[in-house]
């Protein structure tokens, strides 16, 4: 007979208490994403010299959509892909919209993004699971690539999130990540940086923001092959240097309406503007895009 320890009930206890915060925040702030995408889009962008306005925030979150279906690897054919903490759905709407060929199932634990993220897609080929990505309860090889934007760093890209995504892909299907990472331990990080660090996880709901290196380590430990990671900040700096004209104009909308700031939306944005100051610390954080094939 297994016996559960006080450890154990004292650990599973805090897992479900940090979930339901990540979930209070999103059944809460979700709103307020509006305000940084007319999309919907709630992740940073990709800025591409030429090709995206800098001044124009969502065709750099649209061109980030765009750049992380295309290392998917899944061209025009028939596919069913899967998005790992997908918010309102609107990476998916971006997807659908443009191949006709595409269906793609989402999963997040907010039940506001499941009840409006399915009237936001209004699609028969998209459609919002309320489920944990670390447990999806989905079938062994089930999808043709999976994308995980700006959501497993709720988990610190946890080994669950990274083994699940590996259960459900098919042989020789993608996983896509595209989220920030330190570069060492936070010990090994300056004064400067723990303060970001801890502001970031603090204002976010995050675990812990994940070690790239680790990371790597680990997906290849659980069988991933091709594993490549690759720095963007730069492609990404554009959109952030938004953050602090987005947040300017958010409150000062929401004084002129004479409507208070809920709890949740202050935290995001000073998460947002803990997210500006990872500028400064370059040598410990990067945002990272990862690529690994089953």
């Amino acid at each position: 007979m297994e016996i559960t320890t006080t450890f154990e009930i004292k650990k599973e206890s805090q897992r479900i208490s940090i979930e339901g915060k990540i979930s209070d925040f999103y059944d809460k702030a979700t709103e307020d994403y509006r305000f940084w995408s007319k999309d919907l889009n709630m992740h940073f962008g990709y800025y591409i010299p030429f090709k995206t306005n800098f001044l124009k925030r969502d065709t750099m979150l649209n061109a980030m959509n765009a750049h992380l279906f295309s290392l998917l690897d899944i061209q025009n054919k028939k596919s069913h892909v899967v998005d790992l903490g997908c918010g309102m759905g609107a990476t998916m709407k971006y997807g659908i919209s443009r191949s006709p060929n595409l269906a793609v199932t989402g999963y997040t634990i907010s039940e506001f993004q499941v009840k409006f993220g399915h009237k936001f897609l209004n699609s028969e080929r998209a459609s919002i699971m309320n489920a944990d990505y670390r447990n999806t309860k989905a079938l062994d090889s089930s999808y043709d690539g999976a994308l995980a934007i700006e959501s497993f760093c709720h988990s610190g890209c946890s080994i669950k999130a990274l083994k699940e995504s590996h259960r459900i892909l098919k042989s020789g299907a993608n996983l896509v990540i595209a989220d920030a990472f330190g570069k060492k331990s936070k010990d090994e990080m300056n004064f400067l940086s723990q303060k970001v660090y801890d502001g970031l996880c603090k204002s976010w709901n995050l675990k812990k923001l994940g070690n790239i290196e680790k990371v790597k380590v680990q997906l290849e430990e659980i069988g991933f092959k091709d594993v490549s990671v690759k720095n963007v900040w730069y492609r990404v700096a554009p959109s952030v240097l938004h953050v602090p004209f987005a947040i300017m104009g958010f409150v000062i909308k929401r004084l002129l309406k004479n409507q208070p700031l809920k709890k949740e939306s202050k935290e995001n944005l000073k998460g947002s503007f803990y997210a500006l100051l990872t500028a400064l610390c370059l040598q410990d954080f990067g945002y990272y895009i990862i690529t690994a094939k089953k």
